[in-house]
């Protein structure tokens, strides 16, 4: 027997299993302690009611026999890609519905993807970056570049001709550091990567939360996009169903090799064989987060999420902590008070607070001395952690 060596580079533990563990060891050490999350980017509000009438509909149908469905097309019911794609005509952005392809979330595209590429393919995301890219890229022996993403540029690198990679990794809003790239710098990234014939992994989970008419939601809003760039999109954040698992990737037909090999076609070839689809019932109830009931509903979780952020930033601002993000993403980037290290003040927020953070350190070098806070619990209980921060001024 023999296994892939490059499993054992990965670090010893997943990142926000280290800090779920962390955070057990201290409930058994004090168990008299009440703890409050606001680590992982976990969805809090219920789904929306069409939804649910949704997923009851079609679970009734499954146990009718005129009604019952066994496998369905691995890329997706037609009818679910034609409501996406009527979504995306909205924002100005015109694309088939076979260009989009259903999956079961943006954790699982983003590293299948990488099948379709050549092992040997050159790579280039952020630091900090969400752990998942760094880790599926170590487990085929490829050594990624950083781009540095520091206070100095507001966490949004811009290329440069010293990048030369085949597969750039960006997310927008981006997960950790919350920040949000304009336009214009998103054209940067487009006419970079149609130079360098290189392809865009474009993670957009958290577009949802784009609060201002003049940053773009798709990146095929961007002259070029459909030349370069594949959007992977999830109903985790947008809809809340991190516990249903739904998500879709576009791969437009533009977008192919120099030799003209079409990525549609290796997508939707590798998921036919990989991949059997997505469950019946959770496509109908996707379904339903696109009527305008299911729109509207998404947009009022959506805004209660917005207050939470509202509440830890001014809060953090009471305590004079920098911070970053917060406005077009779910998450607060903040930097650590007197110099600690990340893990010191995961370790002083859970001793002092009760409050769980997630170490900025674990999301990459230029992570360290930065914590990563969400809006994603509920109300009460982030107005509870924030009377908990605020007590830290009288220590």
């Amino acid at each position: 027997m023999r296994i892939n060596p490059h499993y054992l580079t990965l670090p010893k533990n997943y990142l926000f299993s280290t800090v779920a563990a962390k955070t057990r060891e201290f409930q058994i050490k004090y168990p008299e302690k009440s703890i409050i999350k606001l680590s992982i980017g976990d969805v809090s509000r219920p789904l929306p009611k069409v939804v649910v009438a949704a997923l009851r509909k079609a679970s009734t149908e499954m146990g009718q026999v005129k009604s019952f469905r066994g496998y369905g097309p691995e890329i997706g019911y037609p009818w679910l890609r034609q409501a996406i794609a009527n979504f995306y005509t909205n924002l100005g952005v015109h694309l088939a519905d076979d260009e989009i392809i259903i999956s079961d979330g943006a954790k699982s595209d983003s590293s299948n993807l990488l099948d379709i590429f050549d092992r040997d393919a050159t790579v280039a995301m952020c630091d900090p970056v969400y752990p998942v890219y760094l880790d599926t890229n170590l487990m085929l022996g490829r050594q990624p570049q950083f781009l540095h993403a520091t206070a100095e540029n507001n966490f949004l690198p811009l290329p440069d001709d010293s990048i030369k990679a085949d597969i750039i990794y960006l997310c927008n809003p981006a997960n950790p550091t919350g920040v949000c790239y304009n336009r214009e710098q998103l054209q940067q990234w487009v006419d970079f990567a149609r130079r360098q014939n290189a392809v865009i992994l474009y993670d957009a989970a958290y577009a949802c939360f784009i609060d201002d008419n003049s940053l773009p939601v798709s990146i095929y809003e961007i002259k070029g996009a459909q030349e370069c760039a594949i959007e992977i999109c999830s109903l985790s954040k947008m809809a809340g169903f991190t516990g249903l698992r739904c998500g879709y990737t576009i791969v437009p037909k533009k977008l192919r090799t120099k030799e003209g090999v079409s990525l549609n076609y290796l997508w939707q070839r590798r998921q036919a064989t990989k991949f059997n689809g997505v469950s019946y019932v959770v496509q109908r109830a996707a379904e339903a987060v696109f009527t305008q009931e299911g729109l509207s509903c998404i947009q009022a979780n959506i805004a209660y999420y917005r207050r939470n952020l509202r509440l830890i930033g001014a809060t953090l601002q009471k305590l004079g902590w920098q911070f970053f993000g917060g406005v077009h993403a779910p998450y607060l980037w903040v930097r650590c008070p007197q110099n600690m290290t990340s893990w010191q003040c995961f370790d002083y927020l859970l001793q002092e607070c009760g409050i769980v953070c997630t170490p900025g350190v674990g999301f990459g070098q230029n992570g360290e001395n930065y914590i990563r806070l969400t809006g994603f619990n509920s109300y009460t209980q982030t107005r509870a952690a924030c009377r908990r921060l605020l007590r830290l001024q009288k220590c």
